[in-house]
């Protein structure tokens, strides 16, 4: 008995269809009566239909049926089709090549965009949006390094970074920069710090004290009790 693998029979032009609905429009390739042909083709469209019945009611779904009964019986059944009969060099336009940018991030952990944005004020001859866009630009830079080191930035690095991203065209002072508001969020430690009870209010200190008092007394007169059975 020959047994039929798959993997030797012929490969399907579209696999979601399945191998029955090939056979079906192999089977049409055979039939020499044009009408009856015709007729054969709109059952397997209509079977290939039910497949999708969600999708039957759509506008182009009908069209492409009938486009994927050509493409399943490699562009040689001939039918009546109420569409345009597509061709094998339609479907095999090679798509234009997409330019790719190939441009280098000097810093890594400011990201693209902050270079960019710096370059692009080299035109501006307003003073005053450059100095708001650069402050802006600097607290985020401030918050960047922040994420990226773990560790308070350096001001003075900003302003180095800046003055080489702009090519020397931007200026920033180092004493407004110490200024502006950091926007980068503090580590939160929940255990407490070493020396918070000493500088807790003298009332805050005596009922703690007192607290511990009554627990060390309940304890002691509320110990284990001693098995009378014994």
């Amino acid at each position: 008995m020959r047994k039929n693998y798959n993997y030797t029979r012929r490969k399907l032009y579209l696999p979601e269809y399945g191998r029955h609905i090939q056979e079906m429009i192999d089977s049409l390739l055979a039939i020499e009566d044009r009408r009856e042909r015709n007729r054969q083709a709109r059952a397997v469209i209509a079977v290939m239909g039910n497949l999708n019945p969600l999708l039957r009611d759509t506008a182009d779904f009908t069209h492409k049926l009938w486009d994927h009964l050509f493409i399943m019986s490699d562009f040689q059944l001939d039918v009546d089709s109420p569409y345009p009969q597509p061709s094998r060099q339609e479907l095999i336009v090679t798509p234009r090549r997409m330019a790719y940018s190939q441009g280098r991030i000097t810093f890594k952990h400011y990201g693209k965009y902050v270079e960019r944005a710096i370059r692009s004020l080299a035109d501006e001859r307003d003073p005053r949006t450059v100095s708001r866009t650069v402050d802006n630009l600097a607290r985020y830079m401030r918050t960047k390094s922040y994420e990226y080191n773990q560790e308070h930035p350096n001001n003075e690095v900003i302003v180095k970074d800046i003055k080489r991203m702009s090519g020397g065209t931007i200026q920033i002072d180092e004493v407004a920069l110490n200024n502006l508001r950091s926007d980068y969020k503090q580590p939160f430690s929940s255990r407490p710090q070493k020396g918070a009870q000493q500088h807790r209010p003298p009332h805050q200190q005596r009922q703690q004290k007192n607290r511990g008092q009554q627990h060390r007394n309940f304890t002691k007169n509320n110990g284990p009790h001693r098995n009378s059975s014994k």
